[in-house]
């Protein structure tokens, strides 16, 4: 039991309401999903959302290259992408990351011959996330599904699951990427 002597009152007071102010607290995973759905690029959208929720110091969006082997390739790879199955390919697998927080895994095939040498060369020598090292294409984002929680070649506590296809300004398919979100996501930074 507290006692409270005179002064005393003020001081458990404002430790309380300190207490309460930094407390983590959970975002709604549908604000989430909509800043998602409302950019061209999951780049960008997360560069918001980090900003927007104080999770970096700063709010720079990182590409960390997992270097383990080519997930299996989704049987309709191909047909999306519009090459034939001999044609060579790019993978990366990624870690999205803003400051030391992992917002999401990516898995990404895309199309090198639709690229310029530059951005291919930005895509296997740098940690520049894909939707950046692509911007001067000015590419559309189409989302092709998603799902709540862990889907096909997600890690375990995955979310929120999304596929989307990326499409140059001349309706050529450039890039499938099928992109894991973790909780780290639903708590903003303090």
């Amino acid at each position: 039991m507290v006692s409270f002597r005179k002064g005393n009152k003020g001081l458990v007071a404002a430790s309380l309401s300190l207490a309460a102010c930094t407390t983590p607290h959970q975002l709604p995973l549908e604000d989430f999903e909509a800043t998602l759905d409302s950019h061209v690029s999951a780049t960008e959208a997360l560069t918001e959302w980090c900003k927007a929720h104080n999770m970096g110091n700063p709010p720079i969006i990182r590409a960390v290259q997992l270097h383990d082997a080519v997930s299996q390739l989704p049987p309709d790879l191909h047909g999306l992408l519009a090459v034939p199955t001999d044609s060579p390919l790019g993978y990366r697998h990624v870690r999205l990351v803003c400051g030391d927080v992992v917002l999401s895994e990516a898995h990404n095939w895309y199309v090198p011959a639709r690229l310029t040498e530059s951005m291919n060369a930005t895509l296997e020598q740098t940690e520049t996330p894909f939707g950046k090292a692509v911007a001067a294409l000015h590419f559309t984002r189409r989302k092709l599904g998603g799902e709540r929680g862990s889907g096909p070649g997600c890690p375990a506590g995955t979310i929120l699951t999304q596929r989307a296809l990326l499409t140059r300004q001349d309706g050529q398919p450039i890039s499938l990427v099928v992109e894991c979100y973790t909780a780290a996501n639903l708590t903003p930074g303090w």
